[in-house]
């Protein structure tokens, strides 16, 4: 049986490569499982060699210690692999496929899932409806920042690439399905973005660039993108966004100096509950609804917005009670009074993957190419999460078998 080595959270701000057991098909014990979801049996699992686990800015926010977290829990919910080992339960995938792992986990029986809600699902999760492999209070599906990961009911939640050696060719981009790119494109979606929309995009990290590559596929004229890094401000401007630096000022002035008019269709929050404010005086302080007030102020009456930033339940760390507990100083009034439409949650992935693969297979999009995805060996993990902390224009991209290095040489850099 081979080992297996995995990125795992230990303490706020650390995350060390571990050795872990070999994953089966069964829920074992260990940091996060809810003890409902302790030796739950998976024969509709599969085992994959992982190919491709990013690093998420999701995951992020565990690491600072932001979240209820334990420590010891494997992280990682963006992945992409091979299939190794078909539980006895699975028809339909088989040893060899290549696949792209929603990182909802749902069961497809349920009624959310029945009706495209996979984001909710019921029957994943004591907590709550909704799970995600290697993220707290998500039920304790092992994480997928590993060499090897258990993914159940797989038949369905696995999304097979049609040409195993053309989709390694173009893994880079293809790795982005399992979260990142239909995140971004729900953002938009929700925000209903369309044919000539006006969009304001707050967050120029991997998610909010993402966002602005699916404003464009969607067919927006100008696509504006707000944050306070400056080198991820220049990767937007590199496929065609207007860009502004919210520690200047307010984002609705310098959208005026743009469009002519201090306002758009539409608006994306890719920032999430650790927002900071706007304006010279604002930028260095965290705000936790500083984003959502802004997009509120700067959308059209009647406009909608998307919401695919986190926004958590329990943030030990916030800088405001409230906040500690998930409640933000909302302008709701205002919302209410322009007939804005909030949009918010996980993203329902299955909705979009396939569709978004297609448009990667068939160079309608280079999503790779926007995010600056980097691969770096698993073993390179910790400076990778480090890296991004510190605001890196980069997705990294995590290569556990040497894969990516073997397919694309070129793009083996270390982080």
């Amino acid at each position: 049986m081979a080992g297996n080595r995995a990125v795992t959270y230990v303490g706020s701000g650390k995350v060390e490569v571990h050795d872990i057991d070999y994953p089966g098909l069964e829920l074992r014990d260990g940091p996060g499982v809810n003890p409902a979801n302790v030796g739950r049996k998976t024969p509709h699992g599969v085992i994959l060699k992982n190919v491709a686990t990013n690093i998420c800015g999701s995951d992020q926010h565990m690491v600072r210690g932001r979240t209820t977290a334990p420590e010891g829990l494997v992280l990682g919910h963006e992945i992409t692999g091979e299939v190794v080992e078909t539980g006895p339960d699975v028809e339909f995938v088989k040893v060899g496929d290549l696949c792209s792992v929603p990182f909802n986990i749902s069961c497809g029986r349920c009624r959310n899932c029945k009706s495209g809600k996979t984001g909710i699902c019921l029957n994943v999760n004591p907590d709550r409806p909704g799970s995600a492999y290697g993220y707290v209070d998500m039920g304790g599906w092992v994480g997928g920042q590993a060499e090897y990961v258990m993914v159940p009911y797989a038949d369905w939640n696995l999304l097979k690439f049609p040409d195993k050696d053309r989709a390694m060719e173009k893994i880079l981009d293809l790795t982005m399905l399992s979260d990142i790119f239909p995140t971004g494109y729900h953002g938009c979606v929700s925000a209903k973005v369309t044919t000539g929309s006006t969009v304001y995009i707050a967050g120029a990290g991997p998610v909010g660039l993402a966002a602005a590559t699916s404003a464009f596929l969607l067919g927006a004229a100008v696509v504006i993108v707000g944050d306070l890094n400056a080198d991820r401000l220049a990767k937007a401007r590199s496929f065609g966004c207007e860009t502004i630096d919210v520690s200047q000022g307010q984002p609705q002035d310098q959208i005026e100096q743009i469009l002519g008019v201090p306002e758009v269709d539409c608006a994306v929050d890719a920032v999430g509950f650790e927002a900071r404010g706007h304006g010279p005086d604002g930028a260095g302080v965290e705000m936790p609804a500083s984003v959502l007030n802004s997009l509120m102020d700067l959308t059209q009456a009647g406009g909608s917005i998307g919401i695919p930033g986190l926004y958590v339940t329990g943030d030990p760390s916030a800088h405001e009670e409230s906040a500690k507990v998930g409640s933000l100083s909302l302008r709701l009034g205002l919302g209410w009074a322009k007939s804005h439409a909030f949009y918010t949650g996980q993203c329902p992935v299955m909705q979009y993957n396939r569709q978004l693969m297609m448009a990667i297979l068939h160079d309608r999009v280079q999503i790779a190419k926007n995010v600056d995805a980097t691969p770096i060996p698993l073993e390179d993990a910790p400076k990778g999460y480090a890296d991004f902390d510190h605001g890196a224009a980069k997705k990294f991209v995590l290569d556990p078998h040497g894969m990516i290095k073997a397919t694309h040489p070129e793009l083996a850099v270390s982080a």
